[in-house]
């Protein structure tokens, strides 16, 4: 007896390619009539529902904020920006250097630095800061400048 392991693969029965194909024949594992045994279903296909359908239930976008993308900042924490050295400028493109934020989206929507963890160096930060952060920047000896 030999210890060979089994290599039998079965190929895909390809529907509706005749009889000698496996699966086949005039209906070929559609049933019969109907708008699924056709040869394309469109995409929005649900049959005889009576419910709404998918597009009617799902919710849409209304108000104000219609036509505009909410632009949300990429978030950084005061400890992150322990990585920089002592004295550093700190705007968008020296985070990118450092790996902290990704250039796509810190480039189109900003980057905010929430006070949260403990900062240990001095820094020139130049991107939105949140109040709590501001404080402990202004405590570790370390300016804001925001350009508007």
């Amino acid at each position: 007896m030999t210890d060979l392991p089994k290599t039998t693969k079965r190929k895909k029965k390809r529907v509706g390619r005749g009889y000698g194909s496996g699966k086949g024949g005039h209906t070929a594992g559609r049933g019969q009539k109907g708008q699924k045994s056709r040869t394309n279903i469109g995409i929005l296909f649900e049959g005889l529902k009576v419910r709404k359908s998918i597009l009617k239930r799902t919710p849409q976008l209304r108000g104000k904020t219609k036509f505009k993308a909410r632009k949300k900042p990429a978030i950084l924490n005061l400890s992150d920006l322990n990585v920089l050295p002592q004295g550093a400028k700190v705007n968008v493109e020296k985070l990118i250097k450092h790996g902290l934020v990704r250039e796509k989206y810190a480039r189109k929507n900003g980057v905010k630095i929430l006070g949260e963890g403990k900062l240990t160096k001095k820094l020139n930060v130049e991107v939105l800061v949140s109040k709590s952060a501001q404080k402990e920047i202004e405590k570790a000896g370390g300016t804001i400048k925001i350009n508007a």
